[in-house]
């Protein structure tokens, strides 16, 4: 599947995930064909963007949760946070066991830590992405062979790591930070004070899951908010590089980034704002370019990607599907990276 503008729809394409009201009533099924004046309807409420579904037939895409399980969880989390209210945090204690159901899942898949799996750019749903880095955290925990206790802090952390955005009255969705006022970022980089003051007193929560609400944006050289710390615990700089990723991705306090443009950022930084162990087993698991991608490649044709390779996130197996004239492919052409070395992604196509 893939997210798609409602400017951008035709009619005809199919549904990949309901669409559902503010108060989780379903406007459109998962499945359904999109009619104009579906896509009209959605329009006029406000809905940007829609997932919709690609040729899947020969597509093996790998994700950390199941499409059904990751929509149960926002709507958990989403009704639990957005009754949150400043210092009245009940309701909140919730989040707890919600963590465990994700680890739990996690956990269920086989050989989960042998994995490569495809995260795609998606919309800049904070319950999205706190689900989304609790996933990518708890993986990346796993394979480090945190304790599990620790493990469950940390996904706790993860789904509240976000909640001072609740507090702010600026736009941070898919912004170029360095259009905004010096007022603005200001504001901005106060969000993890507001969330960790929410909850500082709470006994219910451990310190390292607060550490990780109040820490999250710090980096190892410093350049982090809101107190420039240098010296991090190990479950912080674990969340620094899963939400620094899957902000890039989704577009929260930054501009949508793609992939592999994330992934490039990690490396680049690694050793320097990230910690380099905590780079190096994210990225094991992370496909450069996840299935149903359009792909360049150096010899000049054009593919998509169909399947990962173990062990090389960034050698997939790629469908031929334009020539190097640009003619299309009708039968079914595919090459595997890792057997053809002279061969390479040049970039990935919009």
């Amino acid at each position: 599947m893939k997210l798609c503008r409602t400017a951008d729809l035709r009619g005809g394409e199919v549904l990949a995930k309901t669409v559902m009201t503010p108060e989780f009533q379903v406007l459109l099924s998962d499945g359904i064909i999109l009619r104009p004046e579906y896509i009209e309807k959605i329009k006029e409420l406000g809905i940007t963007e829609v997932y919709i579904k690609e040729d899947q037939k020969f597509e093996q895409e790998v994700l950390l949760l199941k499409a059904d399980l990751e929509s149960a969880f926002h709507k958990k989390v989403k009704s639990i946070i957005e009754k949150h209210t400043y210092s009245k945090n009940k309701e909140l204690m919730e989040l707890s066991q919600t963590a465990d159901n994700i680890i739990n899942n996690i956990l269920e898949e086989n050989e989960i830590v042998e994995k490569i799996y495809d995260i795609r750019e998606r919309s800049s749903d904070i319950y999205e992405h706190s689900i989304s880095i609790c996933s990518l955290a708890t993986l990346t925990a796993l394979k480090l062979k945190i304790d599990k206790k620790d493990v469950h802090d940390i996904a706790v952390g993860c789904l509240l790591h976000d909640l001072g955005l609740r507090y702010l009255t600026i736009k941070y969705v898919n912004q170029d930070f360095d259009r905004l006022s010096n007022v603005e970022i200001a504001e901005y980089k106060k969000h993890p004070v507001y969330g960790y003051t929410a909850l500082k007193n709470e006994t219910w929560i451990s310190e390292i899951s607060k550490n990780i609400i109040l820490y999250h944006h710090e980096k190892t050289d410093g350049s982090g908010f809101p107190l420039k710390l240098k010296t991090l615990p190990l479950e912080v700089k674990i969340v620094s590089v899963c939400d620094t990723f899957d902000e890039m991705i989704c577009g929260i306090g930054c501009e949508r980034q793609k992939v592999y443009q994330a992934v490039e950022f990690l490396k680049t930084f690694r050793g320097h704002k990230f910690d380099s162990r905590v780079v190096d087993t994210f990225l094991e698991f992370t496909a450069v370019y996840p299935v149903g991608s359009e792909v360049l490649l150096s010899d000049g044709r054009i593919g998509k990607v169909i399947r990962q390779n173990k062990e090389f996130p960034d050698r997939p197996v790629i469908q031929i599907i334009k020539g190097r004239d640009g003619s299309l492919i009708s039968e079914k052409s595919m090459i595997d990276l890792i057997k053809i070395n002279s061969i390479f992604v040049e970039k990935v196509l919009e």
